[in-house]
């Protein structure tokens, strides 16, 4: 059976950004201007991340180029 739960530092790894980039983004929540983090889980003192939240995040965060502009989706 796959994983469907992950750590920080598994999440991190998956989408490819820097534990400092979850913990700040738990901390300081949304800030304009700044990259909004993947939903998270909290159980007590633990973090945790669904595979599924990490993959929507990353979908969310495409961006596709066209020739003359960016498309944000």
């Amino acid at each position: 059976m796959d994983k469907l739960v992950f750590t920080e530092i598994e999440a991190s790894q998956y989408i490819g950004m820097s534990r400092s980039f979850l913990r700040q983004d738990r901390m300081n929540g949304f800030r304009k201007g700044k990259t909004k983090g993947p939903i998270f889980i909290r159980i007590g003192r633990n973090i945790r991340y669904h595979i599924s939240d990490l993959n929507d995040w990353l979908e969310e965060n495409r961006v596709r180029r066209n020739t003359t502009e960016y498309d944000y989706r």
